[in-house]
């Protein structure tokens, strides 16, 4: 007796494809909690994350203390969830900022003409020539330290790599055959480049988006843990894990909770960016 044909598909797709994948769902719910802990952080917990208790210092976790407490006796658990806030939201607003920024740099130099170009270019080049992180600190060295000035040096050194992406793109979508029969049309420059060249421009940067969000909170982490991010006592992850890494022998859930937080956090953004990335080139993840 054979088997139906939608019997053998089910098994077998599940054989090729190594069975179901959890990976995305994982990384959703993770950035779904991460979206609870920065919009309404007190439906996690009504525990302050400033609030010190010098008795309760350095107590292991357990059921009063999830994550511990620090050397001041401030919530672990509450100072994770409210630091979301502060490092999540560094990172998107960074790569929106430095998105942006390198729309007003790339899409000139890809309409104006040679000159522009040239000027635009050589300057953005002059800038990759720069690890992001050196960038981001000379930034700082001029602007100071805090958190607006944080976001505004990350988000300056994520630009050249915006800009010149934004550049190619826009260079490709002018030579487009519906661009051409805008202009054949009568519609007038700003319309076309309005109406058609800025959003398909920016369509396929979803995906590089999305992933240098996850860069972005690492950067952010890295300032903070040099301690020019957010001023204490504002939770953020880089600056608990700068502030635990001297327990680490003692009390070592001080700096790993706030650490696992960046590292799972970062894994998801890059899980759901690459995921976007298959989806919108039309193929499956291997």
């Amino acid at each position: 007796m054979s088997v139906p044909a939608a019997g053998r598909t089910g098994p077998a797709r599940l054989a090729r494809t190594g069975g179901p994948r959890p990976g995305l769902p994982l990384a959703s719910a993770v950035l779904a909690l991460a979206a609870v802990a920065c919009a309404a952080p007190g439906l996690l917990t009504e525990v302050s994350p400033t609030a010190a208790d010098p008795l309760a210092a350095l107590l292991p976790p357990g059921p009063d203390h999830w994550f511990g407490t620090d050397q001041l006796g401030r919530d672990v658990y509450a100072r994770v969830v409210h630091g979301a806030r502060h490092s999540l939201l560094l990172g998107i607003g960074a790569t929106a900022l430095g998105v942006l920024a390198g729309l007003l740099i790339g899409l000139p130099s890809a309409l104006l003409g040679r000159a522009a170009d040239q000027v635009a270019m050589r300057g953005m080049d002059v800038l990759l020539a720069l690890p992001e992180l050196l960038l981001a600190l000379l930034v700082i060295a001029v602007a100071g330290p805090g958190s607006m000035n944080a976001l505004l040096a990350i988000a300056v050194a994520s630009v050249p790599g915006y800009a010149r992406l934004i550049r190619g793109q826009a260079r490709v979508v002018r030579r487009a055959e519906y661009i051409a029969a805008a202009t054949a049309l009568g519609l007038r420059r700003r319309t076309v480049v309005l109406r058609h060249v800025v959003p398909n421009t920016l369509g396929p940067l979803v995906v590089p988006a999305t992933l240098g969000v996850g860069t972005a909170v690492i950067a952010g982490s890295a300032l903070s843990f040099l301690g020019i991010g957010p001023r204490p006592p504002a939770p953020e992850w880089g600056a608990m894990l700068s502030q635990g890494r001297d327990a680490l022998q003692s009390a070592w859930w001080i700096a790993v909770f706030p650490g696992a937080a960046i590292t799972v956090s970062v894994v998801a953004i890059t899980v759901v960016g690459r995921r976007l990335h298959l989806r919108l080139e039309g193929r499956r993840e291997a």
